[in-house]
């Protein structure tokens, strides 16, 4: 039984990665070997051409777009945990009239497809002079509907034994939240940072419609450019794709325990 269960671990592991080695792959491949059909597994002969062209290109400026990726994703990711954080604590602790209702009304949000958003949030991004700016990309998903939902549960899963004795000790509502409850609920939120900065680093639609100049976009926005331009150097293309990558993987690596802890104490375990 345990060999069965690690072989088809192995099969599973083998299928999610097969495509991101091809990838890497075919960035050391040249551009005649990279559109050859059929395609090559191992590049015949390595090469950086790809990597060259792509850093030293003035009409890609891939390492501009990626600061601007990275930038804007870290920004959007402190702003969505910090708002979600004050959301959900005061929906898990704090009475006041209306609350389920409210919490039930954030939750509906995320049964509203995002795309519908676009148009009211173009017009309201616009109207702010935010067109054509980072801003325009860090800003309107700060308020993370799913953000506040995750963290409530994760709230409503800590003593309250541990407010109270604050409580008597002479911290107000404040001094409890910031120097009891954050620090108990680091894996919730790094979890939900790492969420947000996957969200927005991999954000395509949006920054298409708001960014225009070069020097502004994103990376993936940019990288669809790069296809458009280029549409049979699938060198190029797979050399993109393995920066764009890059931080997804390092930040999967750091955070994974987080991740893990997080989700399993907020009540969202499957």
């Amino acid at each position: 039984m345990k060999a069965l269960r690690l072989s088809l671990l192995g099969v599973l592991t083998l299928m999610f990665v097969s495509p991101l080695l091809f990838m890497l792959l075919t960035s050391f491949k040249t551009r005649q070997e990279a559109g050859r059909t059929p395609p090559t597994l191992f590049p015949q002969q390595p090469t950086m051409q790809a990597y060259d062209h792509i850093f030293h290109a003035s009409d890609t400026p891939v390492l501009r777009w990626f600061a601007n990726s990275l930038f804007a994703a870290s920004a959007n990711a402190m702003l969505v945990v910090a708002t979600a954080a004050l959301a959900a604590y005061a929906l898990a602790r704090m009475e006041f009239p209306g609350r389920k209702i409210v919490f039930g009304l954030i939750v509906a949000t995320l049964f509203v497809p995002p795309v519908i958003l676009i148009i009211p949030n173009y017009e309201i991004v616009g109207r702010l002079f935010w067109l054509d700016t980072l801003i325009a990309i860090i800003v309107p998903t700060a308020a993370n509907a799913f953000g506040v939902f995750f963290l409530r549960q994760f709230f409503l899963q800590l003593p309250r034994e541990l407010e109270e004795s604050a409580f008597l000790d002479g911290a107000n509502r404040w001094q409890t939240f910031w120097r009891i409850v954050l620090p108990l609920s680091r894996p919730a939120l790094a979890t939900l940072a790492l969420l947000a900065f996957l969200t927005n680093w991999n954000d395509f639609l949006w920054p298409v419609y708001v960014l225009f100049s070069p020097e502004h976009q994103t990376l993936q926005a940019g990288l669809s450019t790069l296809q458009s331009a280029n549409s049979v150097r699938y060198d190029l293309l797979m050399a993109g794709a393995v920066i764009a990558s890059i931080p997804v993987l390092v930040l999967f690596v750091i955070a994974q325990r987080f991740v893990i802890e997080g989700v399993s104490r907020s009540g969202l375990k499957g």
